[in-house]
């Protein structure tokens, strides 16, 4: 219950409305507790009728149906007349009745809606803050699951189970509050299968709540398995394993069924035996009332029994709900704890205490830098330093895994460095707005991502507003637009999921006037020419000549671009700098570099 309390601050939210439905309520459960006491009266008056005395006992009725009494009195009916008076009375107040639950659910239910969508939109907020390692360690499938199913379980919570909670409580307290005022003996041995139900319900909960958790839990893990399915079906079609993850979705499927099918068994035993111990305080009623009823003691009368069986059936389903309730109640505080494992994590790179926000130049240095990612321990950059002045054109050379993309990341600090200094214009970059920084800095990434939504809106994300004409300039320096303006919807043409209907290259060159629509002083490109052929590769460093002409550019690549002018060509091999300079000093080394412009050119001679 405790993973419960984070819940408070809606409540604190929609107050207005928490208040009012509780007090609604109050009213429903007030407005049908006067039909058992009008139903006494009648059979009462129907004993006397019959010529059976009914024992006097000095028990007032409710201040209500005591004022009806009085005024139906004051008109001396006949026993027929008195009878229809209480029918009608009787439905009035049910209708009354219905009509404040009515206003009961459009106050709670209504509320747990509100909070639904306002946890939905803290969790999705929250995730958006969170850093790029905790994606790594972290599966979609799994953080679906919390957004969905979870924050879906915590709504029954805010809603059905507190409107039962309130209920069944406010309920119990009018049924008992009458039955001990008309007979505290008789009342006593109609609820002593009571103690019985209230343990059962304490033990059972227990082990619904551990199999919640577990079942919570394998839902995400089947989540996570049907989202890869989906997002990898082209590679699981081309190496024909649709047999294999069918299994493998079929194994995680049996678990979750299983579990599930068990807790369905538990809760079907559970439910009929609240039902059977219920049944029992009916017969206990009748059968002990009836004795006291015969032998004229404790002023019992057939209305008593009466009253109290429907004290009783009143009670049925409040105290059958208990469990359902304490069921949800459960399943929630299982949801609500994986709600908050993922809100009480804090993002690890954020904007420092009175960042700036500082129109960016291109000066970027890096001192003595050193790196290991978190989540593998690979030392990615060691002890690296490089200069790259304001309108500088870099290449970042070398072989997988030497460290190209690292500088990038921590540029932008996707990664925070672990030692040494990343400066822009002097700055440091933990000193700059983190938010700022990202709109400063283009980057074209080396994994392309494009949403389901059209060409024009993935060129222009991340911009409130953009002419037709700006981004028809970006796709023309990516070398896309003459293909986009062949589709059939042109720059309306939707994208598919990932970009599914694109080519790789297409897709590349996209997200490359992404990032130059929004004409930055520093881009950075991250291998993001190895979809296209070499033609269009020339083509777009072309265009890009002209465009980066007064802005620093950093292109990383493991292709040596000679027909490119670049400033400064560094080489990396294990995260450090190997060989730095233009491309004519480079070869003037015959080093490393030297390598690999002759082994490429001998792959170019050979196609």
């Amino acid at each position: 219950m405790k993973h419960l309390r984070s819940l408070n601050k809606y409540f604190w939210k929609y107050r207005y409305r928490f208040f009012f439905g509780i007090f609604f309520v109050i009213l429903t459960n007030y407005f049908g507790i006067l039909a058992p006491q009008m139903t006494k009266f009648i059979f009462d008056m129907l004993q006397e009728q019959l010529g059976k005395p009914v024992p006097s006992r000095n028990i007032p009725y409710d201040p209500l149906v005591n004022v009806f009494i009085n005024w139906m009195n004051s008109y001396e009916l006949s026993f027929s007349g008195t009878v229809a008076t209480f029918s009608i009375a009787i439905l009035v107040f049910a209708l009354v009745s219905g009509f404040f639950l009515f206003l009961t659910r459009q106050t709670i239910i209504v509320m747990s809606r509100h909070i639904e969508f306002d946890q939905k939109n803290e969790v999705f907020r929250h995730y958006l803050l969170l850093d790029t390692n905790f994606y790594k360690t972290h599966s979609t499938g799994d953080l679906m699951s919390r957004i969905s199913e979870d924050v879906s379980r915590v709504r029954m919570y805010t809603g059905p189970a507190l409107m039962y909670l309130v209920n069944l409580l406010f309920r119990i307290f009018f049924c008992l509050f009458y039955m001990f005022r008309t007979d505290v003996e008789l009342t006593f041995y109609v609820l002593s299968p009571l103690p019985i139900l209230a343990l059962t319900i304490y033990i059972v909960n227990n082990v619904i709540h551990k199999k919640s958790e577990r079942i919570q839990a394998l839902l995400a893990s089947l989540t996570t398995n049907a989202q890869e399915s989906y997002s990898g079906i082209r590679v699981i079609k081309s190496f024909v394993q649709e047999k294999a993850m069918l299994g493998f979705f079929n194994r995680n499927s049996e678990q979750y069924k299983t579990n599930a099918i068990g807790l369905a068994r538990l809760e079907a035993i559970y439910f009929p035996s609240m039902g059977l111990l219920i049944g029992l305080s009916t017969l206990l009623t009748i059968l002990i009332g009836g004795v006291y009823a015969i032998y004229g003691s404790h002023g019992t009368t057939i209305g008593t029994i009466t009253e109290f069986v429907m004290y009783i059936n009143m009670l049925t389903f409040p105290v059958s709900a208990i469990g359902w309730t304490a069921s949800m109640i459960q399943r929630a505080s299982a949801s609500q704890k994986r709600v908050n494992e993922f809100l009480d994590t804090k993002p690890t790179i954020t904007s420092t205490p009175g960042a700036i926000k500082k129109n960016v130049e291109g000066h970027i240095v890096f001192e003595g830098v050193d790196f290991i990612y978190p989540n593998t321990g690979i030392h990615a950059l060691k002890d690296f330093n490089l200069e790259i002045k304001k309108g500088q054109k870099v290449a970042i050379i070398g072989h997988t895994g030497s460290g190209k993309t690292t500088l990038a990341q921590l540029l932008l600090r996707l990664y925070d460095r672990d030692k040494g200094k990343i400066l822009i214009d002097g700055v440091d970059v933990k000193n700059i707005d983190l938010e700022h920084l990202r709109k400063e800095v283009s980057y074209v990434p080396q994994d392309v991502f494009l949403f389901s939504d059209t060409i024009a809106n993935n060129i222009t994300f991340g911009l409130k507003d953009a002419s037709r004409e700006l981004v028809s300039q970006a796709a023309r320096y990516a070398s896309i637009e003459k293909e986009i303006l062949g589709f059939h919807d042109k720059f309306e043409t939707m994208v598919g999921e990932r970009g599914v209907t694109l080519s790789g290259g297409q897709k590349q060159r996209i997200s490359i006037a992404r990032a130059l629509i929004k004409e930055p002083r520093a881009i950075i490109f991250d291998d993001c020419l190895s979809a296209v052929d070499a033609r269009t590769e020339k083509e777009i460093l072309g265009n890009l000549t002209a465009f980066l002409s007064d802005r620093t550019a950093i292109i990383i690549t493991h292709r040596i671009l000679p027909f490119f002018k670049f400033d400064k060509i560094v080489v990396l091999e294990e995260g450090r700098i190997i060989e730095e300079g233009t491309h004519d000093e480079l070869l003037a080394l015959n080093g490393y570099y030297t390598y690999l412009y002759e082994h490429q050119q001998t792959e170019e001679e050979t196609e």
